[in-house]
């Protein structure tokens, strides 16, 4: 029963520490901000089903990646078949397909050969009247599919987190949906307009003798103007000069007070755009977002540095989204909201007071019994059960968990496990008193004896908590991290404060009887 100073120490100092971590819970976010940076500030995380946000399910055009995929070939299986003199007409892609019409006398394999060549990934059919047909195979479809699904889900998660939403969870549904919860979302429809935009930017020059009422010529395409009825389309070519995929940086800024764009290419991207302003100093071009052209300056003189400014009638806001919209990168493929629901806060109100209610009720009945059955070593276990279920929440906020309502479950749960481990004990001090040993001997053999049991019922549990976070997903995973660490500090507080603090009692008092 003996404890060495720096045990002694150590309690007192994880103790004060667990309660100076867990105050913040009790008050409000508005009044942390107002104390000093030193006072410990983080909080609990609550989830959607606490806090309210926004639950979106999203859709993925997969079929759009093929599609893209096959326009990015046209160019590159032209340029293949003339580098090796196979005369071909009517090169034209359809959907996830493209197709073209061999010249008569020639060789068909060696077409053949020369595709495969351009692209493994092409299923090459050849007709009798020399017509050829590429689709992608299918495993080039699957895989395609797959690496879009997954570049999707972290093109949003980085948008995301640009926002600063808290512990968002952000996961893949089926085989082309992604599900988006957000808890504390505020705006709503601006979240769901920076998830949503595909936000693929190029540069492009503008055509300016063409007219964009009429037919566009060879290699241009009318796109409209983000200004509408000041300019409202725009004849481009269709080559791209330089593409999003370049850009390393993008920041809000201002010019002449107006809020602009800043941004910053990589080598190749500033290569690029220095030998394409270099050679159309004073001809216009295009900044192009998703179709749309933002904006159609004028190059006045080369653009070396790799920098540049998008202008347009941005506000600072919307500068602040496309910012965080050509940072996070562009989505593979457009985003569809299947599914929307806004939960209120008011139910994460009543979710939070119920499950308080069912721990505080959880752990009164609790008390009452230990008190009853055990006496004063009943009231130690009390003080035990009160600070294991402070330090959890202090854990908890350190870790900056999520909290939700089975998480709420999982520390209650926590709670009757902790006190499992006091009855342990106490039953085996109220054996070993039976016995006939004295005080002292039924104490120490009493938590020698329950110390191995508490171990082995604690591990098996924390076993099945440790499957079901591997396994699990969203609340399941809240469920096993509370209640483990609903066990971890139960653990101490059984086994380690307890006997402190009995030791403590014993020194003082030295009963030759139990209170039990």
């Amino acid at each position: 029963m003996y404890f060495a100073r720096w045990k002694v120490w150590t309690i007192w100092i994880v103790t004060i520490l667990s309660l100076l971590i867990a105050a913040p819970n009790l008050v409000s976010e508005a009044t942390l901000q107002t104390l000093p940076s030193y006072v410990p500030a983080r909080q609990v995380s609550l989830g959607l089903d606490l806090q309210g946000g926004s639950h979106l399910l999203l859709q993925v055009d997969l079929a759009a990646v093929e599609r893209d995929r096959m326009a990015n070939l046209v160019d590159s299986i032209r340029g293949d078949l003339r580098r090796e003199q196979i005369a071909f007409t009517g090169i034209a892609q359809d959907g996830a397909q493209i197709t073209l019409k061999l010249n008569d006398g020639v060789d068909p394999n060696a077409a053949r050969r020369a595709l495969e060549i351009s692209d493994p990934d092409l299923n090459v059919a050849i007709a009798a009247d020399g017509v050829v047909t590429l689709t992608l195979k299918q495993a080039a479809i699957i895989a395609k599919r797959n690496a879009a699904l997954q570049q999707s889900i972290e093109i949003i998660r980085r948008r995301v987190d640009e926002t600063g939403t808290k512990e968002p969870r952000i996961q893949q549904q089926g085989t082309d949906r992604i599900l988006v919860q957000l808890p504390g979302v505020r705006e709503p429809d601006r979240i769901k307009a920076l998830i949503g935009t595909t936000a693929k930017l190029s540069f492009r020059m503008v055509n300016p003798d063409a007219s964009p009422t009429g037919r566009p010529p060879v290699g241009s395409e009318v796109l409209p103007s983000e200004r509408g009825e000041q300019a409202p389309a725009y004849v481009v070519n269709k080559r791209v000069m330089v593409s999003g995929e370049n850009l390393v940086d993008a920041q809000p800024s201002f010019q002449e007070g107006q809020p602009v764009v800043s941004f910053r290419f990589d080598s190749v991207g500033a290569r690029r755009f220095a030998d394409a302003t270099t050679e159309n100093v004073g001809k216009p071009f295009a900044i192009v977002l998703d179709n749309k052209v933002i904006s159609a300056p004028v190059i006045r003189e080369p653009i070396t540095g790799g920098r540049g400014i998008i202008s347009g009638n941005f506000t600072t806001q919307s500068a602040s989204d496309l910012s965080v919209l050509l940072r996070a990168g562009a989505l593979p493929a457009p985003l569809k909201i299947i599914e929307e629901r806004t939960v209120g806060p008011d139910l994460g109100a009543d979710a939070i007071k119920a499950g308080l209610y069912s721990v505080l009720g959880g752990l009164v009945m609790i008390m009452i019994y230990m008190i009853v059955s055990y006496g004063t070593f009943g009231i130690f276990a009390v003080i035990a059960l009160v600070l294991n279920l402070v330090m959890t929440i202090a854990a908890l906020s350190l870790l900056q968990a999520t909290l939700t309502l089975p998480g709420i479950a999982g520390m209650l749960i926590a709670v009757g496990l902790a006190v499992d481990a006091n009855i342990l004990i106490n039953e085996r001090i109220r054996e070993e008193t039976k016995l006939g040993r004295s005080a002292i001997a039924s104490i120490d053999s009493g938590f020698k004896r329950a110390f191995a049991t508490i171990i082995d019922a604690n591990l098996t549990t924390m076993i099945k908590m440790t499957l079901l976070y591997a396994l699990g997903s969203g609340p399941i995973k809240g469920f096993a991290v509370t209640t483990t660490l609903g066990i971890l500090t139960s653990m101490f507080t059984a086994t380690v404060m307890v006997r402190y603090m009995i030791g403590l009692w014993y020194a003082r008092n030295r009963p030759s009887k139990l209170p039990l």
